[in-house]
């Protein structure tokens, strides 16, 4: 991923925050015919490994996991808070004509060797935690124990586990850290005028990457 450095974020612990909140990533590797990408939700476990490990799982009749089993890097792509910047937001636009429209974004390369676990016990240790972060906002979280005996054993029958021990990550934020602080805060001001709860995460995280006070001279 190409990342200028007013974008690039190295700090391993806002990268895995960012990885679990997004919480799904697009698995990109080498298929049978040419270069195949399959979306997943993922567990993230920052106790194994240097970087960490990310486990998830695929249906078995997916060609993906034969090809993960030749043990070939893969990419895990993690797509964040996105959106369209009109040039019309920029003051400087209104002086000097000289701007263009651009894409916001948050997005992070995750780089390994995975392997394939068919494994009974890992699986279920796998969806329980899967399912314990995704359902615990809810206030009666659905548990595995909750399915009928039996339930749970023939899904894992369909799925191949996939474990990526970490060994590159790539942040990019894309927030206008390369515009002036006037440009930056003339582009909250343009998100929190369009409203919405997208537009106003997206102020959030401008204001945040180019301090939470941008100058208005």
């Amino acid at each position: 991923m190409y990342v200028p450095e007013k974008f690039r974020v190295d700090d391993i612990d806002v990268l895995h925050n960012t990885m679990r909140q997004i919480g799904a990533a697009a698995v990109v590797g080498q298929g049978p015919d040419g270069i195949v990408a399959t979306h997943v939700p993922i567990e993230l476990d920052t106790e194994t490994g240097a970087e960490g490990v990310i486990r998830c799982h695929l249906a078995r009749p997916n060609p993906h996991a034969d090809a993960i089993a030749a043990g070939a890097e893969l990419l895990l792509i993690f797509q964040g808070p996105q959106g369209y910047v009109t040039p019309s937001w920029y003051p400087s636009k209104h002086r000097t004509g000289m701007a263009v429209p651009t894409w916001n974004y948050i997005a992070i390369h995750a780089y390994g060797t995975a392997k394939t676990v068919d494994d009974p016990d890992w699986l279920k240790a796998h969806l329980a935690a899967l399912t314990d972060h995704f359902e615990s906002p809810y206030a009666v979280p659905w548990k595995l124990e909750d399915a009928p005996d039996g339930f749970i054993d023939g899904m894992c029958r369909a799925i191949v586990g996939i474990e990526v021990e970490i060994t590159r990550l790539e942040g990019k934020w894309k927030l206008n850290q390369n515009k002036t602080a006037t440009d930056a805060f003339g582009v909250v001001n343009g998100l929190r005028a369009e409203g919405g709860d997208a537009n106003n995460a997206m102020a959030d995280l401008v204001l945040e990457a180019n301090g939470s006070q941008p100058l208005t001279g």
